[in-house]
């Protein structure tokens, strides 16, 4: 058996049932316009040194890390769940968990490629326009642009968004997803006002950082088709990968919804050679084992039962005698009546 009718029958065997994504609707097309007319709202009041860099400004100057010491240690761990590497960890374990329940590489797959779409988007605002963080300010109530600082928008508070986003992207029902976007919302929500308390960023880089990862999120469903066409090639190495260290993993029976009018069935040998071919009903399941050419017993042609020579005629189970007289002929005289002996 070639390798491609081995890697028909697996895929066959594997479920096909697969919770279908969120699509591009006319709500999220407008919930995204609506958040990308925010963000390029935040850039432009930065850029022009509104009131928003002011406001940036006192906030900093108010200090509230150490206006509630209190709290400072445990904001200093809640925070983690806003950075990149551990939250990816972690949300990349429950999903390859899931991936290995579906038999898909799906999960995996979207939380991939909204890291990568955040890493691209925001990665490439820092860089651009390199504004410096409370921290290292020269100049009070300047907006700090363009002096090699990496701080806008805030990449915590984007990936926070994006990583327990996608948990709510994958839902597998309306309520799930409610519930999950609802607890992403708040977790985004403190771990931007963290980064704001702990003074490594300024409210507008939360602002933005908000708007950035909601802006991943809201994209996603035009990811979906590069996602599954990255998925099918994926699955087809992982496939013949598979074939290749357990060549014995298809001797087991076809599935049914295979057994349509008549399939053939192949005996492997562990060395990948195909020994005997088996006809397998579509009905009865039966196979024929004797091969042709058998010494002894030439072949002979197969008739159905109703193309066999009846025994007797239709309708009765009596042997047919030489002096019955069949039906429908005239068992006596021509006019009818019994013949009289000595008479014609």
């Amino acid at each position: 058996m070639r390798t491609d009718d081995k890697l028909d029958q697996m895929e066959e065997r594997l479920p096909t049932d697969r919770v279908r994504p969120p699509r591009m609707t006319r709500t999220r097309l407008w919930l995204f316009w609506g958040t990308l007319a925010v963000y390029a709202a935040i850039v432009a009041g930065v850029l022009a040194n509104t009131s928003l860099v002011a406001f940036d400004w006192q906030l900093m100057l108010f200090r509230p890390y150490k206006q509630w010491p209190e709290v400072h240690a445990f904001l200093d761990y809640f925070v983690v769940l806003g950075q990149r590497g551990p939250t990816a960890l972690a949300v990349a374990a429950w999903l390859g968990w899931r991936c290995w329940r579906q038999r898909n590489l799906h999960p995996l797959l979207v939380l991939g490629a909204s890291l990568l779409l955040l890493n691209i988007t925001v990665g490439a605002a820092k860089l651009g326009m390199g504004r410096l963080g409370p921290h290292y300010a020269t100049v009070v109530g300047s907006n700090e642009m363009w002096l090699g600082g990496d701080i806008f928008p805030s990449g915590h508070t984007a990936n926070a968004v994006v990583t327990w986003g996608v948990l709510a992207y994958l839902a597998t029902t309306p309520l799930r997803r409610r519930t999950l976007s609802v607890i992403a919302a708040l977790g985004a929500l403190g771990v931007g006002m963290t980064t704001v308390y702990l003074g490594t960023h300024w409210v507008s880089d939360v602002l933005l950082g908000w708007a950035a990862g909601l802006l991943v999120l809201l994209a996603m469903p035009w990811l979906e088709p590069g996602i599954t066409w990255v998925e099918d090639r994926l699955m087809g190495i992982l496939l013949r990968l598979w074939l290749r260290l357990r060549p014995n993993s298809l001797r087991g029976p076809l599935p049914a919804g295979a057994l349509a009018s008549e399939v053939s069935r192949q005996r492997i040998s562990p060395d990948g050679e195909v020994l005997v071919r088996e006809a397998v009903g579509a009905t009865t399941g039966r196979t024929a084992h004797a091969p042709e050419g058998w010494p002894h017993h030439p072949p002979r042609p197969h008739t159905s039962r109703t193309e066999r020579t009846p025994v007797t005629p239709t309708g009765s189970r009596r042997p047919p005698h030489a002096d019955r007289v069949p039906r429908g002929a005239a068992p006596f005289g021509p006019t009818g009546g019994r013949p009289r002996n000595g008479t014609g």
